[in-house]
């Protein structure tokens, strides 16, 4: 058994956001250096880092496809995540959206986290800048279209 979380994002980051901020999601991203924005890799608590988001191409437990980009869009930085998280990891992505909700203008729905194999997903919300997860429990099968 894997203790891997299908983890998916998507927001919008303030136009005005620092820099430090910037550079902390394109290095979770793989798309700068090899240092941790910040943080000193002689410091013991960033031996172990590594970027969270930098997965790319199939999915090994999760299926579909593993993804991450940030680009400038109308209303600030568009930033869209899908990957596999391992539950070791899961401190230190909740650490990571915490501060990106707190930049975001995205408010409402900003993405889930689902154990690969639980069928529904804990939803993520920003709410005026604080990271809010809800569970969703299926207490019976409902068919959405039905006549």
């Amino acid at each position: 058994m894997s203790d891997i979380y299908a983890f998916d994002l998507a927001l919008d980051l303030r136009a005005e956001s620092s820099q430090e901020v910037l550079d902390l999601v394109q290095w979770h991203l793989g798309l700068d250096s090899e240092q941790v924005p910040g943080g000193d890799l002689s410091d013991d608590s960033n031996l172990d880092a590594f970027p969270l988001w930098s997965g790319r191409g199939a999915a090994h437990r999760i299926g579909g496809v593993l993804l991450g980009g940030l680009v400038h869009g109308t209303r600030g930085w568009a930033l869209t995540v899908r990957q596999e998280i391992h539950s070791e990891d899961l401190p230190e992505l909740k650490e990571l959206v915490e501060q990106l909700a707190r930049h975001s203008v995205s408010d409402g729905l900003i993405g889930q986290i689902r154990f690969h194999e639980s069928e529904l997903p804990d939803v993520l919300f920003n709410r005026s800048g604080t990271l809010v997860q809800f569970s969703l429990i299926q207490r019976e099968e409902v068919e959405v279209l039905a006549d």
